[in-house]
């Protein structure tokens, strides 16, 4: 028995004083009001009514009964247009996820970018380099550099991102610039992560297994910031994102290293988990990060 049903069929009843009149009010038919009202009797195991040929009038259960269905039934429909409010205009509050530097550098000022926009949401940012479950841990949009394996996520790509070889200028005068991924044999290096393979992995043109080219790590961070600027201040060849190290090339103090070696650039994208009926604020931010976003080649 759907039971919000049942209760608009006994408020119409109530308020037409006849089952008839409420039968032609809802649109149905004289057997199927009976019915739900029978039903609704029997489950609540108390009568709502009293019958009689020529007319049918509350009982007392009936009668308290009255007033808590209409309060459910108007609670209902306030909850309902308050979905449908919130479904055309984007409003509450949204979780987004991306990682540390790309997110204070790009994500952040998108953010905010959208709230001026749309005042009515609220929004919790969580940076991390580190997987993030979205639906484990309650998020609704994750910015992800990197091809998407989840099959319960659906992604949306804005853009894409090298991996790139980065030194700065004083380390190449020293060891001079490397023509080919061999020539980094033993060189040292700096890392922006604490654990890993002492090497670095370069696609080789016609071959399926990649070379391995083991490197002497001398300094690792658990962040990329203080990785870059060690690698800016000569300690050693760095591997980053290019938007990582953007800054400090264009100042001069990295150079890039073995682009003819580059792998394919990685996609990044906007995802959230599949739903049929998005939120309007999700649905809102993943066009406005599109938007923002288009073209993107760092």
């Amino acid at each position: 028995m759907d039971r919000l049903k049942a209760m608009q069929v006994f408020v119409r009843i109530a308020e037409q004083g006849s089952l008839t009149r409420a039968a032609e009010v809802l649109g149905s038919s004289l057997p199927a009001v009976v019915r739900t009202l029978a039903a609704l009797e029997a489950h609540l195991g108390v009568r709502l009514f009293q019958r009689s040929t020529r007319r049918i009038a509350l009982t007392e259960d009936g009668r308290h009964y009255l007033d808590s269905a209409r309060e459910v039934l108007a609670a209902a429909d306030a909850a309902d247009r308050l979905l449908s409010q919130e479904a055309g205009t984007p409003a509450g509050q949204l979780t987004v996820t991306a990682p540390v530097l790309f997110g204070h550098m790009y994500v952040a000022p998108a953010i905010m970018g959208f709230m001026r926009a749309h005042p009515q949401v609220r929004c919790r940012v969580l940076l991390h380099d580190r997987p993030v479950n979205l639906v484990e841990e309650g998020i609704d949009v994750g910015i992800r550099i990197s091809p998407l394996e989840d099959s319960s996520l659906v992604a949306q790509q804005l853009g894409t991102i090298r991996r790139v070889v980065v030194a700065s200028p004083a380390l190449l005068r020293e060891r001079g610039l490397p023509q080919h991924p061999r020539d980094l044999a033993g060189a040292p290096a700096v890392r922006g992560q604490l654990d890993g393979a002492p090497h670095w992995s370069f696609d080789q043109p016609g071959r399926r297994t990649p070379l391995q080219v083991p490197l002497d790590v001398r300094l690792a961070f658990n962040h990329i910031a203080p990785a870059v600027e060690a690698c800016a201040a000569g300690m050693g060849f760095g591997r980053f994102f290019s938007y990582q190290v953007l800054g400090p090339v264009r100042d001069g103090r990295l150079q890039w290293v073995l682009e003819d070696f580059e792998p394919p650039p990685r996609p990044v994208s906007v995802i959230y988990p599949h739903a049929r009926h998005l939120p309007a604020r999700t649905r809102a931010f993943v066009a406005w990060m599109k938007k923002t976003f288009e073209g993107l080649r760092l």
